[in-house]
């Protein structure tokens, strides 16, 4: 499902004040620029540095960033050379293939365009003005800066962050020129610094002399060497190296980067969420550590959640607080393993079974409606085989979110199909939905709301891409079933 996040729809408000002033005009200069398919490769390909935000007119967050986007490159438009801003409406129906060509999948989202746009990477930084300055000044500088002095060691490290340093006998040959290039592809993740001298550096064995990558994190051993400067092994290295062993899910924002990289890790989760202020809570957060050492580079990251902040994961996962301590795996098949009410002994025997494979999935599913005799027919997780798969019977399922305004539209439409199917027993006409209930994506390809699917009672699956009227999904019905029947009726003559 898509990315498995909710997207909230705002009306759009908009507000026309014309001034007349007899004397003399007043005109406020607008800062971004305005970019659209017409005039986007022209504009994108004569700038060296260019930052392109992809925004939708009726986006929450993409009116909250405006103010704060419009100030940063009216600032910006004051350096030398300046660093240009701009924005496409990327709801606009001629600007959508230009959205899908960056692969824009929500609003709104920042692209950072170097080299006329032959280079292209994720905006990373802040949503506030002084921040998106500060960050794109450092983005538009070299990928890495050299470190001359331990005064400047230590202003460019700071702290709460990973800080890649690289140690060179001289600024040239090939492993140097692999480190640029890593620099120049992650720098929008990470910073970089190079060095003819490790005594510069604030932790680490100060005699080497190189070629080295020193990798410095706030967390775990805080500083770890590499050698290898192939480029692959290189950004292996540094992907891995910048995730904790455990990531810790709070308030704290410090901790929010790691969190985000957790999320976006390859790897299965494990997700121990527990109440930082009880009693065993340090009890639990040993054992859990433990596990992770012990589970390192075996394809599973590790998080820990305080309860507190951790209550909108519980609404996705259908969990309830009283199941804390929880510890929930989820594998890259999209399974996911429950053990509830945890105690610290029981984390690695748990883990140990579920290696061995004897430990059952979990599956979020609303409870199966004791009564369900409405026209179209509730479905959830837990019913889906015996209704959609197992009944014998022509079924079409709409997969919705209670929040969606197409979904909201459709509703009274798939009633008035239902009822006509009424007296027919061999249809179903039914709905399930999708933020609260597990669905198999090998089976059901859901990337927005509605998705319907249709699948006959001899087992033919297709998904319904027609009008969304009355007639139109009966008329698809109907052909889709009789299709079927003579097909099976063919089969039966021969």
């Amino acid at each position: 499902m898509a990315s498995r996040v909710s997207f909230g729809f705002y009306l759009c408000v908009l507000l026309s004040v014309t001034l007349a002033i007899s004397a003399e005009e007043s005109e406020s200069k607008e800062h971004v620029l305005t970019l659209d398919h017409s005039n986007f490769t022209d504009t994108v390909s004569k700038h060296d540095f260019i930052i392109v935000e992809f925004y939708a007119p009726w986006c929450g967050h993409c009116k909250n960033l405006a103010p704060q986007y419009e100030k940063a490159a009216s600032i910006l438009s004051s350096e030398d050379p300046p660093v240009v801003l701009a924005k496409v409406d990327a709801n606009e129906e001629n600007n959508r293939e230009l959205a899908s060509e960056y692969e824009i999948k929500g609003f709104p989202t920042l692209k950072i365009l170097r080299n006329g746009g032959k280079s292209v990477q994720d905006y990373k930084g802040p949503r506030e003005a002084d921040g998106i300055v500060e960050y794109l000044k450092k983005q538009r500088g070299p990928a890495s800066a050299e470190i001359k002095s331990a005064d400047e060691a230590s202003t460019l490290l700071g702290e709460n962050k990973v800080f890649i340093v690289g140690v060179f006998p001289s600024f040239s040959g090939q492993e140097y020129e692999n480190y640029t290039a890593v620099a120049e592809k992650l720098r929008s993740d990470y910073a970089f610094s190079h060095t003819l001298d490790a005594k510069h550096l604030p932790r680490g064995e100060s005699s080497a002399t190189g070629p080295l990558v020193r990798l410095f994190k706030p967390f775990d051993e805080l500083y770890v060497d590499f050698k290898d400067f192939d480029v692959d092994a290189l950004e292996k290295f540094i992907e891995v190296s910048s995730v904790p062993i455990v990531t810790v899910f709070d308030k704290d924002p410090s901790n929010h980067p790691f969190v985000i990289k957790f999320f976006n890790s390859p790897d299965s989760k494990a997700m121990l969420f527990v109440n930082f202020s009880t009693e065993d809570a340090d009890a639990l957060k040993a054992k859990y550590h433990e596990a992770a050492e012990k589970y390192k580079g075996e394809g599973v990251v590790f998080l820990l959640g305080d309860l507190e902040a951790s209550l909108n994961a519980f609404q996705y996962f259908g969990l309830k607080e009283e199941q804390a301590p929880l510890l929930i795996i989820q594998t890259n098949d999209e399974k996911k393993y429950l053990k509830p009410n945890l105690e610290p002994d029981h984390i690695a025997p748990w883990l140990k079974d579920l290696k061995d494979g004897k430990v059952p999935p979990y599956t979020k599913s609303e409870p199966i409606p004791e009564v369900n005799d409405e026209p179209v027919k509730i479905v959830v997780a837990d019913s889906l085989m015996d209704v959609v798969f197992n009944s014998g019977k022509n079924v079409l399922l709409e997969f919705y979110a209670p929040w969606c305004g197409h979904c909201k539209k459709l509703a009274p439409i798939l009633e008035e199909v239902a009822v006509s199917y009424g007296s027919d027993p061999d249809v179903i006409i039914a709905k399930l939905d999708a933020t609260a209930n597990d669905i198999p994506s090998a089976i059901f390809d859901i990337q927005g709301y509605p998705t319907l699917y249709f699948r006959s009672a001899s087992g033919m699956m297709v998904q319904y891409e027609g009008e969304r009227t009355k007639e139109g999904i009966i008329d698809f019905i109907e052909k889709k079933r009789n299709k079927v029947a003579k097909q099976e009726s063919g089969k039966d003559e021969l």
